[in-house]
């Protein structure tokens, strides 16, 4: 168990000896990551099966899972709109907090190597990552966690990191964030700044894929 020692007035922060830690999964960057790093082709990943790969490794008592994605519209793609809605279902039948939004599609003109301009709509995510980083922030309030686990590597969430550990010294606390991402490849080598990084191999990726097909 942690807690607080007062030592000569002083606050000494103990660690806990047992660890509780809260995935948060960025799906759309994770997929990225891993096509960077291993070609996957799809988001072929099982997040809870990766979420308790990494927390096992690290000894962390793993809570819970939650996820996070957009998802294409049904009327512009239904393959991938079935796709997102099938593996959101297998998500939380597996106990998992899952939470989407529609993508938005906006038009961008792009200069071609002729010289010409292409214009063509691009599905983009909106509220993702707001959404993410203000559970991570409200369950450290509640003090739900003491290791918040990120799998994503989107450097946005480096504010937010700061603001934990602002938190945790204002409530006395251990808190440890750490960011596990697929490590290879042409993906980037980098986790958010200021948490631990936890590079996963392919060998432990692939041990970890979701064999449903979701389509």
């Amino acid at each position: 168990m942690g807690g607080v020692i007062l030592f000569l007035g002083f606050r000494i922060v103990v660690e806990p000896v047992n660890k509780r830690a809260i995935a948060f999964f960025d799906g759309q960057n994770l997929f990225n990551s891993a096509k960077r790093a291993f070609g996957s082709n799809y988001p072929d990943y099982d997040p809870v099966a990766l979420a308790k790969c990494v927390c096992q490794a690290q000894e962390w008592q793993l809570q819970q899972v939650r996820f996070y994605t957009g998802i294409p519209d049904a009327g512009r793609d239904l393959g991938r709109h079935t796709f997102w809605a099938n593996k959101l279902a297998a998500i939380g039948r597996q106990g998992g907090y899952t939470f989407s939004r529609k993508l938005r599609y906006v038009s961008q003109t792009v200069k071609l190597a002729d010289g010409t301009e292409q214009t063509a709509e691009v599905a983009q995510e909106k509220g993702i990552d707001v959404r993410l980083a203000l559970d991570v922030v409200t369950l450290a309030i509640d003090e739900a966690y003491d290791v918040a686990l990120l799998f994503t590597q989107d450097q946005d969430l480096s504010e937010v990191v700061d603001e934990i550990k602002r938190l945790a010294r204002k409530q006395s606390r251990w808190i440890r964030l750490a960011c596990a991402y697929p490590s290879g490849g042409r993906n980037s080598p980098r986790g958010v700044n200021g948490t631990d990084w936890i590079k996963i191999d392919e060998p432990t990726y692939q041990s970890c894929i979701d064999p449903n097909y979701y389509r």
